[in-house]
């Protein structure tokens, strides 16, 4: 359930009260991930600070802590919610894509539409280069990450593109996972650093040639 969805929800099972102190809490959260998204892009993940987050947001580092546990916790909330935005998206552009090649256009056209949002991809650029700054815990933050892109994509892709194996923790699925990351990111970082040589039509052919080359 996106925010959104758990907002409404929230609005209108609990008592006047408790759901305006639940509203406001969401409303919170919501104002630090928002700027916890401008203050990565602006600066990195690596030197962005919490109270730079807060004093965005208009919020205390107690309210942070209220519903984040460090910068770690902000970026996944972040994360999930890039893959909660893109799921509707992503239905709909499969839509009438009945052969293997519709759907392997569809899903190319995503992506490109993902490289799209530079904020988007200098975070999770900026994520990994931290992670790899930090081997002692790039374990961990790797497994992690390769869960939210389980939980976020796994039904959508696993329904609509059914050349795609199964999305679980397998060494094969952890694989696919990896290498669809790889043309996403590749492309995303040569396409912001030299648009020219990588315009919407060239990505659309590389995108589709790395998602043939993948099933």
């Amino acid at each position: 359930m996106s925010d959104a969805e758990q907002f409404d929800e929230n609005s209108r099972s609990a008592p006047p009260q408790q759901s305006r102190k639940q509203n406001r809490s969401l409303l919170t959260r919501q104002q630090l991930i928002d700027a916890a998204r401008k203050i990565f892009a602006r600066d990195g993940f690596e030197k962005a600070s919490l109270q730079d987050i807060s004093n965005l947001a208009g919020k205390t580092r107690g309210a942070f802590y209220t519903h984040f546990a460090d910068k770690e916790d902000v970026f996944f909330a972040i994360f999930e919610q890039y893959l909660a935005d893109g799921q509707e998206q992503f239905r709909q552009r499969m839509k009438g894509a009945s052969t293997k090649a519709k759907r392997i256009a569809a899903l190319a056209a995503h992506i490109v539409q993902i490289i799209g949002d530079k904020e988007r991809a200098l975070l999770a650029l900026e994520f990994k280069i931290y992670v790899l700054r930090h081997p002692h815990d790039q374990q961990r933050l790797t497994d992690l990450h390769n869960a939210v892109c389980r939980r976020g994509c796994g039904p959508d892709m696993e329904a609509l593109m059914p050349e795609f194996r199964r999305l679980d923790n397998s060494i094969e699925s952890r694989r696919q996972v990896a290498q669809m990351g790889a043309l996403v990111d590749g492309l995303a970082l040569n396409h912001f650093f030299d648009p020219g040589s990588l315009d919407t039509k060239t990505l659309l052919k590389q995108a589709a040639a790395g998602i043939q080359a993948l099933l």
